[in-house]
């Protein structure tokens, strides 16, 4: 009973820590836009993390109401960073978390209409979702294995050493380790590359001498929450694409899981974002969506219990109760998160084409369908300036790699593999797609 314990919070804190850096930048970088005091911010960064538990125990307890009940992490989304400093600057903070709060209760009215749309998800949408979601990931373990984006010794070779050390590890790891060692390589990885990077001189623990001891959750922390309709409909835009986005997530884990998900089910798992949402704006935190990150993660440990991802949810809670604790986690270099993120993210690439190796490519319909949407995803990710000039209600849509390689993937999938069906019989389809082969 112990050793299966110890192996399932093993598993726990390599979830823990495959997200926690995606986690805090989102709090850092709205708390230094927005000039929030140390203090604030360390609240900020905390509550966060805490919320990111809460949320993650929501999806993955399965009820009559909510809950997916599959092992998805859920995480503060990068999609609001803007839309937050930007709500935050003109209206103040307490529109911010008022905009959250009534968003997140737009999504739990409309996830049983969202979970009607099962349909438009088929595997060559699917499929170009999640391939999409690993290719604009990509980017960011290449900047975090150089050093970080934005750092004083970014692509120096130490960090480029350390971050393909770290990589090495994991790969020889998963070849030549079994069972309970090869589904925490990444976990090993991580662990060892930090040793080699305090002897390296790249481990600094200012942030953990400086973090308080314990901090307790506080509903409203900035003040009561003001609403206006501005704000509310950005958010609510920003929770929508949330919703997209782990769509992907739930299809990805639903086929690794070998389960075929409903609308009920969905619908279920959108309402859980709508009420993680929903608490993360009483007590000041953020939107929530599905980290992909950790659907790598499964796929290349192998371990599909939410056994791991409740221990990981509660992981977080207390990760975000006691600061200083948290704090420790900061230390981990860019680069050693580099070198796990380049195994995992590269796993989500892979699973996303497994998925798209099961339709059928004799079509030029599915072929330009994934042809378009992913190379859209990696272009808007590449070339993120792109549709800056558009109005900005247009450019949340279009700035984000994820997004707009999705509903490129939706749309076509309608024009080509839809809407033919209401004017043909499936068995004419058939035989004309035969023919096509």
């Amino acid at each position: 009973m112990k050793n299966g314990f110890g192996k399932t919070l093993s598993l726990g804190i390599q979830h823990v820590l495959a997200m926690y850096a995606g986690a805090i930048v989102v709090p850092l970088i709205v708390g230094a836009a927005l000039g929030l005091s140390p203090k604030e911010l360390t609240y900020l960064v905390s509550i966060d993390i805490f919320m990111c538990g809460a949320a993650t125990l929501l999806q993955v307890w399965s009820n009559k109401f909510f809950g997916i009940g599959l092992p998805v992490v859920l995480g503060c989304t990068f999609t609001a960073v803007s839309p937050i400093i930007a709500v935050g600057t003109e209206y103040g903070v307490s529109a911010v978390y008022g905009s959250i709060i009534a968003s997140g209760l737009l999504v739990i009215l409309i996830s049983f209409f969202f979970g009607k749309l099962v349909a438009f998800f088929p595997p060559v949408v699917t499929g170009s979702v999640v391939t999409i979601i690993g290719i604009t990931l990509m980017p960011v373990a290449m900047n975090n294995i150089a050093g970080g984006e934005g750092s004083a010794d970014f692509g120096d070779a130490s960090n480029l050493i350390l971050g393909f050390i770290v990589l090495a590890i994991i790969v020889l790891l998963y070849r030549f380790t079994k069972g309970f060692l090869k589904s925490i390589s990444i976990l090993i990885g991580i662990v060892f590359g930090t040793g080699i990077a305090f002897f390296m001189g790249k481990v600094h623990l200012d942030n953990v001498a400086q973090a308080d001891l314990f901090q307790m959750v506080q509903p409203f922390y900035f003040g009561a929450p003001s609403f206006h309709v501005a704000p509310i409909i950005t958010m609510f835009i920003v929770a929508v694409v949330s919703l997209v986005e782990s769509t992907g997530v739930y299809f990805a884990l639903g086929d690794l899981t070998n389960r075929r998900l409903t609308e009920k089910d969905l619908a279920k798992g959108y309402r859980a974002e709508g009420v993680a949402v929903f608490l993360g704006g009483i007590f000041n935190a953020f939107p929530y969506t599905a980290y992909s990150q950790n659907v790598g993660l499964v796929q290349l440990t192998g371990i599909k219990k939410n056994a791991v991802i409740v221990v990981t949810g509660a992981m977080l809670m207390v990760l975000g109760l006691f600061p200083k604790v948290a704090a420790f986690t900061t230390i981990i270099p860019s680069a050693v998160l580099g070198g796990a993120m380049v195994a995992m993210f590269g796993m989500v690439i892979a699973y996303g084409i497994k998925m798209l190796s099961r339709i059928d490519f004799g079509t030029q319909e599915n072929l330009l369908i994934v042809a378009c949407s992913v190379g859209l995803g990696l272009g808007v990710t590449v070339v993120p300036d792109i549709f800056k000039q558009l109005p900005a209600s247009i450019t949340l849509l279009t700035t984000n790699g994820i997004v707009a390689g999705s509903f490129t993937a939706i749309l076509l999938n309608i024009i080509y593999n839809m809407v033919p069906k209401t004017k043909k019989k499936s068995s004419d389809l058939d035989i004309n797609q035969k023919t096509a082969v």
